[in-house]
């Protein structure tokens, strides 16, 4: 506590083989580091160790990131404030607000739309935001003296992606679609109840999943961490977006009558 030197390091993660990658990474960059060291190691930095991510994996590594800050936050006892909390919300799908995007832009010298759905997933959902989006890009590239350009091309990947298998679960009838969302959630619920928590499906409607937190996760800083682990686990096995609320906003939907 002294010194605040890192001596180990774990994590908890329930994404695809790119987030458990990214995260074995930063524990194993962060060992030996004070804290305030360790706070300044970028996304990037988690990129460069593994030898390059796909583009669109490379949200994996801004995630972990966000997991160290607020890790260290809950170390020291203080509760944990994203950099980004009081900017607009741009992306409603994956709640990305404005200034998280505009430092992923700056840290990373993104250009284009793209660019920006693959390091935070905003614009990857529905599409209604890419206007915003760009015109984010076009404030932050004007800061350096540049202009934005609709029709450049996306920064060439570190390394060829992976080609993409087709979608498993076309043709899957609501009833399998749903018992398949159920079948994932049980199999993270180990994991969030060896930390005393838990996690229940409570509805699906569309592409919205929504759950009851509980125990520890329902009120713990990183609540809403955990519901994007669990909305990354379930977009990559199910092979489409999907967006994970808590259940206390289902009153809230109006697909559901209420």
């Amino acid at each position: 506590p002294e010194t605040e030197v890192i001596e180990e390091a774990g994590f908890q993660t329930f994404g695809c083989g790119s987030a458990i990658a990214s995260s074995s990474a930063l524990t194993e960059i962060i060992k030996g580091m004070p804290l305030e060291q360790a706070l300044q190691v970028s996304n990037q930095d988690i990129a460069d160790y593994l030898d390059g991510l796909p583009p669109e994996k490379m949200h994996c590594s801004v995630m972990g990131r966000e997991a160290l800050q607020a890790a260290v936050a809950n170390y020291r006892g203080e509760e944990w404030k994203d950099d980004h909390e009081e900017g607009a919300l741009i992306c409603k799908c994956f709640a990305v607000d404005a200034v998280l995007i505009e430092d992923t832009i700056r840290a990373n010298n993104l250009r284009t739309v793209e660019e920006v759905t693959h390091y935070t997933k905003a614009g990857g959902g529905c599409s209604s935001c890419h206007e915003p989006i760009e015109e984010i890009l076009g404030r932050v590239l004007a800061e350096k003296g540049e202009s934005f350009d609709p029709n450049a091309t996306p920064l060439t990947a570190l390394e060829p992606a992976v080609q993409e298998e087709p979608n498993r679960n076309a043709g899957m009838t609501n009833f399998q679609r749903m018992r398949r969302i159920e079948t994932i959630i049980e199999s993270l619920r180990p994991q969030l109840q060896a930390d005393h928590g838990d996690v229940e499906l409570v509805e699906v409607t569309g592409s919205k999943v929504y759950v009851n937190m509980k125990g520890a996760c329902s009120g713990c800083q990183m609540a809403s961490m955990t519901l994007n682990g669990i909305q990354q686990r379930l977009s990559d096995d199910m092979d489409e977006f999907i967006q994970v609320l808590p259940a206390s906003q289902l009153k809230n939907n109006p697909a559901t009558g209420a």
